[in-house]
């Protein structure tokens, strides 16, 4: 028997998509569906899904992010835009905003809503995937990625992308879904995730697997510690996180110095 047969075929390379491990070439797809699904309605089932608490997780990543008048933000996996009005008007004039995401419909959404708020004038929209970012070296003063990062395939490789594109000095805020701290909250968490979600994703979106899949990923996300090491390996320093409403939520700030 001729042994080289044996070793003509390389291994595909596998990920998590929610539960399931899937190829890593499909995953990106695979999101992208999930997105395109729920756009439309994506603002309205964050407040419900939140009882309208992600806006203060987002306030309080704003009053971290030490963005001033003059400077250049990119709002990565921005979707909608929040975080895109809302410095749009810290930055002023001066300053830019873009609005980056992987997902036409979700940016499509994004650019439909900011131009209906009026914010105009010194907002760019791109779309990007984080693990290979279409800017130069050193361009942003500050990136927010925002319940994001958990479906990017490669989060090493995006991470290290972030930190080439941001300035010496530039900052990363990294807000998303983590590991509850408190044992009794994080069984109704798990409870509400797997049996509540995915029935409010059905009657609202008509699409409970897409909020399933929702859970799913953010029971595959790295904990806290862990994603503070990641950032630190990618070469982020001062990396220190905040745990918000007992660790559901988590916002991890790195510099790039």
């Amino acid at each position: 028997m001729n042994e080289n047969n044996h070793s003509a075929s390389t291994p595909t390379e596998t990920t998590h998509f929610g539960f399931k491990t899937v190829a890593k070439e499909e995953k990106q797809q695979l999101v992208a569906n999930v997105f395109h699904s729920v756009a439309g309605k994506y603002d309205l089932m964050n407040d419900l899904l939140s009882f309208g608490i992600h806006r203060i997780w987002k306030r309080f990543t704003i009053d971290c992010s030490g963005v001033r008048r003059g400077q250049k933000v990119l709002d990565l996996a921005g979707g909608t835009g929040d975080f895109t009005a809302k410095f749009s008007r810290i930055v002023g004039e001066t300053g830019e905003v873009v609005l980056a995401d992987i997902n036409s419909s979700m940016l499509e959404v994004g650019r439909e809503k900011l131009r209906n708020l009026g914010v105009v004038g010194n907002v760019n929209y791109v779309q990007a995937n984080a693990e290979c970012l279409p800017f130069g070296d050193n361009t942003f003063d500050c990136i927010v990625i925002s319940f994001g990062l958990r479906n990017v395939t490669d989060k090493d490789k995006a991470l290290r992308s972030m930190y080439r594109v941001l300035k010496p000095g530039g900052r990363l805020l990294v807000l998303e879904f983590s590991k509850p701290i408190i044992e009794p909250i994080s069984q109704a968490y798990n409870f509400y995730s797997f049996n509540i979600l995915p029935q409010i994703g059905q009657a609202v979106v008509n699409d409970g697997d897409s909020y399933r899949y929702l859970a799913e990923s953010i029971r595959m996300h790295p904990k806290q510690d862990e994603l503070k090491k990641m950032m630190e390996t990618a070469g982020f320093e001062s990396v220190n996180y905040y745990n918000l409403t007992a660790g559901i939520v988590a916002l991890h700030r790195g510099y790039k110095f």
